[in-house]
């Protein structure tokens, strides 16, 4: 496995409902985390390479991941530890305008385990953008979570804005599967 890295998306407290004072919080958040937990731990115990992709928000731009605010860390649930490298981004892929892709290829890292938040935003963004760049790419469904949203007067619940970005990387861009099954060797 020394050719994996596993990458936390934005498990970051402000999408926490059990955070007080959470900005953006997300159905399902706490209980996707504990499975990104688990993920992490089993990365650590393996010596898979693990990097935490934090989202800082510009003031104007958003209400929530602002910098400097305790909304804006990283969940204690998946704290990084001292040797693990903290990616700092300002848009939904996490490749773009950062070392991420720099880090990977110089530690030679060919695939990418990938969880966090949201479903449909940056983890979406990050997966497609990931196989571009030649990664092959697996994604722990149950350790991502999605927002509630609307559009055109339609509202969505996050179970099937999770399903509907899931249902297309799966078919095509990435392996899509149960955080239990993603280091079934260990």
């Amino acid at each position: 496995m020394t050719n994996t890295a596993l990458l936390l998306i934005d498990i970051q407290n402000d999408y926490f409902p059990s955070f007080e004072g959470s900005k953006m919080a997300l159905p399902h958040m706490d209980a996707a985390s504990g499975r990104a937990a688990s993920l992490l731990a089993t990365a650590r115990q393996t010596g898979v390479r693990v990097i935490h992709v934090k989202h800082v928000m510009a003031p104007d731009a958003a209400r929530f991941f602002l910098p400097g605010t305790a909304g804006g860390e990283i969940h204690d649930s998946v704290a990084p530890k001292a040797a693990e490298t903290v990616v700092e981004k300002a848009r939904p892929n996490s490749f773009a305008g950062t070392n991420l892709e720099a880090l990977l290829r110089e530690a030679q890292i060919e695939h990418l385990v990938i969880c966090g938040a949201m479903s449909q935003m940056c983890v979406d963004a990050t997966v497609r953008a990931g196989v571009d760049l030649g990664f092959e790419v697996s994604v722990a469904h149950d350790a991502c979570a999605a927002a509630n949203v609307a559009h055109n007067g339609v509202n969505v619940s996050s179970e099937l804005v999770h399903a509907a970005i899931m249902a297309p990387l799966a078919a095509s861009y990435a392996d899509v599967r149960l955080a239990s099954e993603i280091f079934p060797e260990v």
